[in-house]
């Protein structure tokens, strides 16, 4: 198989930092990321960002469709005349397009996207996605109370899915190599470990109270409008930083109920 150098030469592409373009070279890692996905036959798969089709040549033929979203012109090209009718090619931005449905997503995932592709992801049904991300990114997704990794990325996960660190990925398994090491993260829809009232109102409180982190929890809401008074709201002089999503959750079922709802 020729090189990613010899691929991004055959087919004018030039690496743009701003696509978060690091083509995986390793095949190694390759293997053990699409076992992870534990695709069957039956499995429509979703392959975001296939480059030159390191994952692609694995995922194709291995469930009953595939579906790839690729921005680049040049690397749909080639996506498209490598493969044909073997997959199904979306040429378009995956945080603008609608995705198709699907049971499994497998990527490497451009880094200046991680963000809005998972919680894209978030708002569809799956059965499980594996996702190559930045390791800062990786360590947001499992980061404990406290941390300063914690975030809003955490808590809207751990709502709807469990997530965990497959393995380190070094920067040296891709090109051109990144600044920074990867890691591979699965993740596994389940049950909310926790009841709500109103989601759509746990999920603004936990933007509203992450994006001032620093300030306690009743000034973030006032600043939001969410609540008129804190009164009444649990963990008021709390930060978001220190509270648990069960008591995030409290803390927006408070909120729903002083709207009158």
């Amino acid at each position: 198989m020729s090189t990613a150098r010899e691929l991004m030469a055959s087919a004018g592409v030039i690496p743009k930092k701003s696509k978060g373009q690091n083509f995986l070279i390793d095949d190694r890692v390759a293997d053990r990321i699409v076992g992870y996905a534990g695709i069957t036959p039956s499995d429509r798969v979703l392959e975001i960002g296939p480059g030159f089709g390191v994952l692609t040549d694995r995922l194709a033929g291995m469930g009953s469709s595939l579906t790839c979203i690729e921005l680049d012109t040049k690397l749909a090209s080639y996506i498209r005349s490598t493969y044909g009718d073997r997959l199904t090619l979306i040429e378009g931005d995956a945080v603008k397009v609608p995705f198709p449905e699907f049971d499994v997503l497998v990527s490497n995932l451009p880094y200046s996207v991680s963000t809005p592709i998972i919680f894209k992801l978030l708002e569809h049904p799956f059965r499980r996605a594996v996702v190559m991300v930045q390791k800062e990114f990786a360590d947001r997704v499992v980061a404990d109370v406290g941390s300063p990794e914690y975030s809003r990325l955490t808590v809207n996960l751990f709502y709807r899915a469990e997530c965990e660190i497959l393995e380190p990925v070094p920067a040296s398994r891709f090109d051109p190599r990144p600044k920074v090491d990867s890691a591979v993260v699965g993740i596994t829809p389940r049950p909310a470990p926790f009841e709500v009232l109103d989601e759509r109102t746990f999920f603004k409180v936990t933007e509203a109270c992450f994006n001032q982190r620093r300030k306690k929890i009743g000034t973030a809401l006032r600043n939001y409008h969410l609540v008129e008074s804190s009164e009444g709201i649990p963990y008021r002089d709390d930060r978001i930083e220190d509270l648990r999503p069960v008591e995030i959750a409290e803390i927006a079922d408070a909120v729903f109920r002083s709207n009158g709802q």
